[in-house]
């Protein structure tokens, strides 16, 4: 570890000194930067006393929150809307987007089931049909996923970018672009990728994405955000509506003065109260991002997965789960050895913290972690 990340990660997590804990388990929960517990605390003293916390603090946590979340994937702030968690941007796209009776949503199996249940409901409530591709093994099958597209009255489909047990990357641009060409709505659960690997929404040809704020993005439960297609903003108008999604409701003198239009923007989709003080510790720990550099956190997550691929390929105990290429993977690495349950066992003891998931262990490291980390969790999985 070069000497500016060793001084950054002393200062951001210094729990890691010591060296009791190894994390490896940002695919779950993302610990907080010390600068977020910092933003967090001094937020919540302001809140004890409300009239400290103006409302141009408030309003302006949000905005920097939008520009932030923006940036992570090349889009304007305009098309962002705040969100809570990425089950609500997924029930957003689920509920505004103008499907009909006997349409059909394709998705693959085996997916999270925050991207299956608002699509299961719309299936029970608007007699759309969710239709679950079967994997190939345990992966995406996206040659069997795309052939599904020409079936009659697909018109949508709904992936995560990357699986939260394999750690599997779809081909985003090549999934988008067949979309694009059928008029097909292509909604992408991001939670897993958006932090550790780039996303550019202006190539993709998505048209909703969904992100949480508390795994790779570091920051607090409670934060999240969705993204919507310039185009698609103005022509969906929102199932949950609050106070705040007209144009007319940022002058607090003249509330009453009630005109339904809505904003042009994406704010149309936020309910308001957001939780303010969270959204201050999600732009400390954007800051945090930037201030390394949106590249550099890319780069080393990947050099990090690839220390765990190359170890388990050269090992007949253990099996890789996640595929190899780098393409197809972004910071989750699966892999299964012999026993996985007591290999789960053995890192816990020892302070490695991971996730066992559908029979395998699921380790994802984030930028701050080392080389030193990953070969002292490594020993316990071999045994």
């Amino acid at each position: 570890m070069t000497d500016p990340m060793r001084t950054l990660r002393a200062r951001e997590y210094p729990w890691t000194i010591p060296g009791d804990q190894i994390f490896l388990n940002h695919a779950s929960t993302g610990p907080l930067p010390q600068r977020a517990v910092d933003a967090l605390n001094e937020a919540t003293a302001l809140r004890a006393q409300p009239w400290r916390y103006s409302q141009e603090m408030q309003f302006g946590t949000l905005a920097k929150a939008r520009a932030a979340c923006a940036r992570l994937v090349n889009a304007k702030p305009a098309e962002i809307a705040l969100m809570v968690n990425t089950s609500y941007g997924l029930n957003l796209a689920a509920r505004a987007l103008p499907f009909e009776a006997g349409d059909v949503v394709i998705t693959s199996d085996r997916e999270y089931p925050s991207n299956i249940y608002p699509w299961m409901e719309l299936e029970a409530s608007r007699g759309v049909k969710l239709e679950r591709i079967p994997c190939k093994g345990t992966l995406p099958d996206e040659d069997a996923i795309l052939a599904a597209l020409d079936r009659p009255r697909v018109r949508g489909v709904v992936l995560s970018w990357v699986s939260f047990a394999t750690g599997y990357r779809i081909d985003v641009a090549r999934i988008g672009a067949a979309c694009r060409e059928r008029g097909i709505w292509f909604v992408l659960d991001a939670i897993q990728g958006i932090g550790a690997a780039p996303l550019d929404v202006r190539t993709a040809n998505v048209d909703v994405v969904a992100c949480g704020g508390q795994k790779w993005l570091l920051s607090p439960w409670g934060t999240g955000f969705v993204w919507l297609r310039p185009d698609l903003v103005q022509s969906l108008r929102p199932v949950d509506v609050s106070w705040m999604a007209t144009k007319c409701s940022d002058d607090f003198t003249r509330l009453t003065e009630y005109d339904f239009t809505y904003r042009d923007d994406a704010r149309r989709f936020e309910v308001i109260t957001l939780p303010y003080q969270d959204f201050v510790g999600l732009n400390a720990s954007l800051d945090l991002f930037l201030e390394v550099g949106l590249d550099e956190v890319y780069r080393r997550v990947e050099r990090l997965a690839d220390h765990i691929v190359q170890w388990a390929l050269g090992r007949a105990d253990v099996r890789l789960v996640t595929p190899p290429d780098r393409e197809r993977r972004a910071g989750i690495v699966a892999v299964a050895p012999r026993d996985p349950v007591a290999a789960s066992e053995r890192l816990t003891a020892a302070g490695v913290i991971h996730s066992l998931r559908e029979g395998a262990i699921r380790l994802s490291p984030h930028f701050y972690n080392t080389d030193d980390d990953l070969d002292r969790a490594l020993a316990r999985v071999a045994g």
